[in-house]
């Protein structure tokens, strides 16, 4: 089993949805805060998640199977980042850093599951 405070795309993955949780959530109107912040919040957070659920499988496949997943799920947070920006929910310098946050997690789980695969 693997330990997943090690990873640093962990430690990275858990401080963008700690950023989306306090700064970026909350800009959001009230009406937003249902489906919108509600996808927003899953996808965030089933980043690390899926890095913790894969480092509890004993196997290279099943690591770099939720490593997949959670790569999905940060494209996700980059779509919702995107959409935030269109409705104008948040301002530009705002999405700017959240989509630098979730590119730099998106780099290291592709790096991570090349890693694991080869």
């Amino acid at each position: 089993m693997r330990d997943y405070h090690k990873y640093e795309v962990w430690k990275k993955s858990h401080e963008l949805v700690l950023y989306i949780y306090q700064d970026v959530l909350k800009l959001l109107p009230g009406e937003e805060n249902y489906e919108l912040a509600r996808q927003f919040r899953r996808a965030a957070y089933s980043v690390p998640l899926n890095i913790v659920e894969g480092c509890g499988r004993s196997s290279d496949k099943d690591f770099a199977h939720f490593l997949d997943m959670a790569l999905g799920s940060i494209q996700e947070v980059e779509y919702c980042s995107l959409l935030l920006k269109d409705l104008d929910y948040i301002s530009e310098p705002r999405y700017q850093l959240l989509h630098q946050k979730a590119g730099e997690v998106k780099a290291m789980l592709i790096a991570l599951i090349k890693s694991v695969r080869k």
